[in-house]
């Protein structure tokens, strides 16, 4: 493994870290995260000396940007149908997706998601699109663009992570409960543009 290797490798570490202090609840841990967070950084500060082309994501003086997610539409063969995932913190459905993580492509981070959210193994068919969502949002929230695929379902496995307790297809026209992180409104134009083979942006 080499310097560069190594580097990015304590950087996927710390954003592990990072993430894991945002979203974990449990004490013991958060502890955990803390101590991570705190030797992946001291790693990184003794790797100054080793330059290289790609910035550290985590600097607080780098230019604000919106955060980048995606989400997947997958139909049933004659695409009356949706595969959905219920959030079990929320008890609503949303289409499988998440937020990109570092250094993964989009489509890798959309296979992901997918396989983590849902259980399914995915072949991708193409970009729907990319658009804000900002306008959707809460004004506090995090300004956000969507990468937004369509996939064909290759298999569907039984288990999957804690995140979502329930997976299935549901009729375009009769969705369940839609999350509240999505509108109804936003989740049918990306499915509309999938099915109709448009695609979106802004």
């Amino acid at each position: 493994m080499d310097s560069k290797q190594i580097y990015d490798f304590i950087l996927k570490v710390q954003s592990i870290s990072k993430i894991g202090l945002v979203y974990s609840k449990d004490p013991y841990a958060l502890t955990n995260y803390k101590e991570l967070n705190d030797l992946s950084t001291k790693f990184l500060e003794d790797f100054l000396e080793v330059k290289f082309d790609r910035p550290n994501y985590f600097q607080r003086d780098i230019y604000p940007t919106p955060n980048i997610s995606v989400r997947t539409i997958i139909f049933n063969e004659d695409k009356s149908k949706v595969l959905m995932v219920r959030e079990a913190a929320l008890h609503a459905y949303s289409l499988p997706g998440g937020w990109a993580d570092l250094y993964d492509s989009p489509s890798q981070t959309a296979k992901n998601e997918c396989k983590q959210e849902a259980g399914a193994d995915i072949e991708i068919v193409r970009l729907v699109g990319l658009t804000s969502r900002t306008p959707f949002k809460a004004p506090t929230s995090i300004p956000e663009f969507v990468a937004i695929f369509e996939a064909r379902l290759t298999k569907l496995n039984k288990e999957h992570e804690y995140e979502t307790d329930d997976v299935g297809f549901f009729d375009i026209n009769n969705l369940p409960e839609i999350s509240k992180k999505t509108s109804k409104g936003e989740l049918l134009r990306f499915i509309n543009a999938a099915k109709n083979g448009e695609t979106i942006f802004d």
